[in-house]
């Protein structure tokens, strides 16, 4: 814990204050989950982990779920892709993204701890639900573009479609135990267009 701390203080000693508190805390608590799992990821353990006050941590996060997903949404966060006049192109800016975040350490941990935590939410799950839905949606803007040009059937129900870009990256990493590559992603782009797309003639 003592490395970890001394790492921090290393890598940012000049960035502002309130950042380095946002920053090391949801580093913390990544931590702590990819280490112990998401019962380890307590205010006390956190704030001790990141070397920062209890309060502090509750004036930014005033729940442990919110906490948790702040954390995850550091490391797998909304995307902005612009537009590219292609939606094969699009979508794979999207996936190589999600591809560079899922081969981090530790990552398919805070995953597996993450759909858990929504799991066992009970009142909190709608802040797992509003997360997951930042996290969709620039792929459903993608695919409303693609519509737009001609790319993408009309009659595509836009939220499955997106549904299906996103899980097979998640499925290899978490299921099949395998850390997907720039490969698969080729292929899933491939399938995801020609499932959406028009006919050919």
């Amino acid at each position: 814990m003592v490395g970890a701390q001394t790492q921090r203080a290393e890598r940012g000693p000049g960035r502002p204050r309130q950042e380095r508190v946002t920053d090391d805390t949801l580093e913390a608590v990544i931590e702590l989950v990819t280490e112990q799992g998401v019962k380890a990821v307590t205010m006390d353990a956190v704030a001790a982990r990141a070397g920062v006050s209890k309060p502090a941590i509750y004036r930014r996060w005033p729940s442990k779920q919110a906490l948790i997903i702040a954390a995850a949404e550091s490391r797998i966060g909304p995307l902005s892709v612009p537009d590219l006049g292609d939606i094969w192109a699009e979508l794979r800016e999207v996936l190589t993204a999600r591809l560079a975040a899922y081969r981090l350490p530790g990552t398919a941990r805070l995953l597996t701890e993450l759909m858990a935590s929504a799991a066992e939410a009970d009142g909190a799950r709608g802040e797992y639900v509003d997360y997951t839905d930042r996290l969709m949606a620039e792929t459903r803007r993608i695919l409303q573009r693609g519509i737009a040009r001609g790319e993408v059937r009309p009659d595509v129900d836009i939220r499955s479609a997106a549904t299906l870009v996103a899980a097979p990256l998640v499925y290899r990493l978490l299921a099949e135990r395998e850390l997907p590559n720039e490969r698969f992603v080729d292929d899933l782009v491939d399938l995801v267009v020609r499932a959406v797309g028009h006919p050919e003639a």
